[in-house]
């Protein structure tokens, strides 16, 4: 294999391009009126696809709502993200919380609909 990302599908690539952007820090490598493409500024191959659901590429039984996937980011600061998101108005979907499995997460959504668990790992009492 050479390389794997996932593609969200919107109909607002510049919307949801720019909510990755903002809030976890990826950059475009490719830019367009129907594609971005986003790479991590901290991992190189770390990237994802923005990409018009109406456009002719997509077929056209896949142009719908995302559904049935969660796009999970592992973070040094669930909280940090959670008052990033907050400051931009983000669609927040439920709040930081300690989970029992050993991690702090919260769940929001994207201009597209994508659902999003953005987690860090629990320090442990000294």
């Amino acid at each position: 294999m050479q390389r794997a990302f996932t593609n969200i599908l919107t109909e607002e690539v510049a919307a949801t391009a720019a909510f990755y952007e903002k809030l976890f820090g990826y950059t475009a490598k490719f830019y367009s009126d129907w594609f971005v493409n986003l790479e991590a500024a901290d991992q190189t191959g770390l990237e994802l696809g923005i990409l018009l659901a109406s456009h002719e590429i997509v077929p056209e039984a896949a142009r719908h709502q995302p559904a049935g996937i969660i796009l999970t980011f592992v973070v040094e600061d669930c909280d940090a993200i959670h008052d990033k998101a907050a400051r931009f108005g983000a669609n927040i979907i439920e709040a930081p919380r300690d989970m029992p499995y050993g991690q702090r997460r919260m769940i929001l959504s994207d201009p597209a609909g994508t659902i999003i668990d953005v987690s860090s790992l629990i320090q442990a009492a000294g």
